[in-house]
């Protein structure tokens, strides 16, 4: 409704002109108040011998017909039936062309110069005339119509507003319909885009606005107008032999399909689609089920990534090929975006409406096949309160044959959503797409070479892609092939570009004194040093100046080599090995020598945090250099282990020693507490809770950890606490490798390290450990360990299934600790202890006496190494902890301890090395 609010001393005289209007009287001012509100729907107020005219431009009427008014205090537009359609719509713009789009900017600024908040057909009119290289500008050029003129009868008719502007800019009604009108005025011509000369079209076939007005008062004839645009369009359509700025073609009679479609054929005809390698058998099985008579619609189903979509494109190049039976020849098959055809939707009945309009596009064609990728996303699309989807809408074209659609999607979603619905799932034919095996691979890598040598500007070699097949199958478990291998190329390919394309080292260095010298001339000049600031200028320069010529030096040598018949950048079977590995963590390039030197001396390194046990750090030791030289089995997990023996003898000790040194950290390694799964139902932890059970999303413990890390050591500690059925999920581990969890996903173990610790037979140890000790020679050590092994072994098989234990690689039996390994393990802690305090600044040194006291102390071969920290702790730390806090040592202080005659512990406050006694440099931390 259009409102009109004037104040008059001349109701009466006023009243009389208008019609269809109300009026409300006020007596809060002097002067009376009248509000004229139009009971119209348009924008128009209908005045006696007036009509079409805008009602911001009502007063002047009324003023130039003698009435006389005091002020003119606000004039408010608020149409109430089309307020909703005053903004045009977003998909309407997005067929504007370039000069369509600009025509509109033109319009906004004009309205802005005019001081209006509005965009009425005049200002759209203005924007033609002012775009200049359109259809449209140059029919009303031909007319003799220019920018000029008409801003000029613009103002005379609805003069300039106020000069506050609104950052949006809304469209009048009326200028809402001539763009409703261009859209009709494109359809009817065939174009799926809207141009310059559709605009100009809408404006003439709306008629009453001000712009038609100001084509009256130039002279202009409408339908010569009208006559000469569609003359115009005629030629440009010849002359550009069907080529358009949108996606289709200007004489296409296709407009919903080629705006919410792909022809996949026309790409193939133009050769941008990748070539298709193999997949001859399901391509022909789809061929075969198109030539049907009914429900001739088949569907792709395979894991993701194996190559569904790969099919439908190669059935288009066949298609454009002609290598095809005659029941498709000369077909095209389109690829159907669902999301861009659900977008905008907003009402009920607009996606209906545009998915039947591509069905019956599809119909009169009978050329059309309609490819739909993700086809499961058919089901719900579009489904609103009272409406249907665009599954149940397809469902009777597709049994009867009218409508041919490829569709492909995963198992999982083809099981969720179509099975479900039977009536949809037999109008579609399953087509099983498997996934390649690695030969299959190399060949399509090799069929995509050529695509990916020109997009990264390089080469690569045919080990290069005979790497990517294989180490993708072995290393990637999520994936499948041969996504996970193109992957692997491209990125590949993109490392070895940016490390060629890369500045000099040389350069580098010099740019970064640049930045450097950029600062301190900065500095220079802001404490008004101009002299030094000039020498740093002229140094800067000089700087410049050589980095320049560095590049410049490094492409003249690029060419060379070029020239030389050097093929420049190229990916080669490390750069392959180095990606996977940054992909999983996994080390799978080659050996180098420092690498091997590790491997070689691992054993020493071992022991160095684990004292004795030396049959369980050489079977470590060897697992690990199979696995790193590939010679482990493929299929297994790289060792699987169970060391027994009594507490405190370093079983878990050396699970973390191998983490720390081979892995990198001991956090690396995954260390799972079996006592936390002795009841029945904790077992389902390790895999994950079952489907409608908690903690369903969250995954298994060790699934999980595996999934995120799958190079690592996994340490089962204590064992034999664990509920008979978690041996039943690790017969599985130990086998194959694998796990699959509660969601069904296969977790791979074949680049894990397990290790499992058990205290089963700890009573044999220790009733045979009087006879194994440091006092007997080695053949009688040898020999007592292995009997006491044997004895071990019969206990263990007592209490695990024959069906596990004879999954295991090795079972290590752990000695006892001796009294002089005890003494090494008390260096090892004390080592520790002194760390700490050097963290602090404190020196710390222990004598020889107080070194024998605490290995007596803490020596129990029932116990192991246990009690022995227990002792340090006591004799060593509270002793320590005492003088710190009664501030007896500060930091910077030498400390000694040692034992007097009684066996008390002294804490003596004195320089680095006074005692004589003093240990030697292994304990001695400066």
């Amino acid at each position: 409704m259009a409102r009109l609010l004037v104040y008059s001393a001349n109701i009466p005289a006023v009243a009389p002109r208008l019609r269809h209007c109300q009026f409300e009287e006020s007596k809060k001012r002097r002067d009376s108040s009248v509000k004229m509100m139009s009971s119209l729907p348009s924008r128009g107020l209908v005045m006696s011998g007036y009509s079409g005219l805008r009602s911001a431009n009502c007063l002047d009427t009324l003023l130039r017909h003698g009435h006389s008014f005091h002020s003119k205090v606000a004039i408010t537009i608020s149409p109430r039936q089309q307020k909703a359609k005053r903004f045009v719509p977003r998909a309407m713009f997005e067929r504007f062309t370039e000069k369509a789009i600009k025509v509109i900017m033109l319009a906004q600024e004009e309205a802005r110069r005019l001081g209006h908040n509005f965009v009425g057909t005049e200002q759209i009119l203005l924007g033609l005339i002012g775009e200049g290289t359109g259809i449209a500008a140059k029919v009303l050029k031909s007319m003799g119509i220019n920018l000029k003129d008409a801003r000029v009868e613009v103002e005379k008719i609805i003069g300039r507003g106020s000069g506050f502007v609104a950052v949006e800019i809304p469209f009048t009604p009326r200028a809402k319909r001539v763009l409703e009108l261009s859209l009709e005025e494109a359809r009817q011509l065939g174009h799926n885009y809207i141009g310059s000369e559709h605009l100009l079209l809408g404006l003439l076939r709306e008629g009453e606005g001000v712009a038609a007005r100001v084509l009256e008062n130039l002279g202009a004839d409408p339908s010569n107008i009208r006559t000469q645009v569609i003359r115009m369009v005629g030629e440009s359509t010849e002359n550009l032999a069907g080529s358009t700025v949108g996606p289709g073609s200007s004489n296409n009679k296709m407009p919903t399909l080629e705006e919410y479609g792909t022809n996949l054929t026309k790409l193939a005809e133009e050769g941008k689609l990748d070539p298709v390698v193999g997949r001859q058998p399901q391509i022909e099985r789809v061929i075969q089920i198109l030539g049907r008579r009914t429900k001739n619609n088949p569907c792709l189903i395979g894991e993701p990534g194996v190559g569904k979509t790969a099919i439908a494109e190669g059935l288009a190049q066949r298609i454009a090929s002609g290598d095809v039976p005659e029941t498709i020849e000369g077909k095209k098959v389109i690829t159907l975006d669902m999301g861009l055809l659900v977008a905008g939707t907003k009402y009920r009945g607009e996606f209906e409406e545009r998915l039947k309009k591509l069905m019956e596009e599809i119909k009169q064609s009978d050329e059309i096949m309609l490819f739909i990728d993700e086809v499961h996303t058919l089901i719900g699309a579009g489904a609103a309160e009272g409406a249907i989807d665009a599954a149940n809408i397809l469902k009777p074209a597709l049994a009867r044959g009218e409508l041919q659609c490829i569709g492909a999607t995963t198992l999982d979603e083809y099981r969720k959503h179509i099975e479900k619905d039977p009536a949809l799932e037999r109008r579609f034919q399953p087509v099983k797409v498997p996934e390649p095996s690695v030969d299959e691979t190399i060949q399509i890598l090799k069929g995509l070479r050529e695509r990916y040598e020109i997009h990264h500007k390089l080469r690569y070699t045919d080990e290069s892609l005979v790497a990517a097949a294989q180490l993708s199958y072995q290393y990637i478990s999520d994936r499948f092939l041969p996504d996970k291998a193109i992957d692997l190329i491209d990125e590949a390919g993109s490392r070895v570009r940016l490390r060629h394309a890369q500045v000099p080292e040389e350069a580098r260095e010099l740019e970064k004194e640049v930045r450097q010298i950029t600062k301190e001339k900065d500095e220079a000049v802001r404490g008004q040093d101009f002299e030094k600031a000039g020498e740093l200028r002229d140094r800067e320069m000089d700087l410049r100046a050589q980095i320049a010529a560095i590049v410049e030096k490094g492409k003249e040598m690029s060419k060379a080599e070029t020239e030389a018949g050097d093929v420049g950048p190229t990916v080669t079977e490390s750069d392959i090995q180095h990606i996977v590995s940054s992909w999983t963590g996994i080390p799978v390039e080659k050996v180098s020598t420092d690498e091997s030197d590790r491997l070689l001396k691992m054993e020493d390194t071992l022991h160095k945090r684990v004292v004795g046990q030396d049959e369980a750090v050489k079977a470590i030791s060897r697992a690990i250099r199979r696995a790193r030289v590939g010679l482990k089995n493929p299929n297994r997990p790289i060792a699987s282990f169970i060391f027994s023996g009594p507490t405190g003898v370093g079983k878990s000790e050396l699970a973390k020693a191998l983490a720390a040194y081979y892995f990198g950290s001991e956090e690396a390694m995954i260390r799972l507490d079996m006592s936390e799964y002795m009841e029945r139902h904790t077992v389902a932890k390790l895999i994950g809770s079952p489907p409608g059970y908690v903690g369903y999303t969250e995954g298994g413990q060790l699934t999980e950890a595996v999934r995120r890390r799958p190079y690592t050591v996994v340490l089962f500690d204590e064992i034999e606490k664990a509920h008979p059925d978690v041996f039943n999920i690790m017969l599985q581990i130990l086998e194959d490798g694998r796990l699959t969890d509660s969601k069904g996903r296969t977790v791979d173990f074949k680049n894990t390290l397990l290790i499992m610790t058990s205290n089963v037979g700890s009573s044999v140890i220790e009733k045979g450990g009087r006879k194994i000790g440091f006092d007997l020679d080695y053949d009688e050590k040898d020999s007592s360990y292995n009997r006491i092994k044997s004895l071990v072994t019969e206990e263990l098989k007592q209490y695990f299934r024959p069906e596990f234990l004879n999954r295991l690689d090795e079972m290590i039996v752990f000695r006892q600790l001796s009294k002089l390994e005890v003494k090494d393990i008390a260096d090892i802690m004390l080592k520790e202890v002194f760390e700490r305090l050097k963290a602090k600044e404190i020196e710390l040194q222990v004598t020889e006496r107080f070194r024998d006291r605490v290995v007596d102390e803490g020596y129990n071969p029932a116990y192991g190494a246990r009690p022995l920290r227990r002792a340090i702790m006591r004799l060593l730390e509270d002793s320590m902890a005492e003088k710190m806090l009664s501030a007896e040592i500060k930091e910077g202080d030498s400390v000694i301890i040692d034992v007097d005659s009684d066996g008390n512990v002294v804490v003596l406050n004195g320089q680095s090395g006074g005692a004589p006694d003093a240990l030697p440099d292994v304990l001695n931390v400066a």
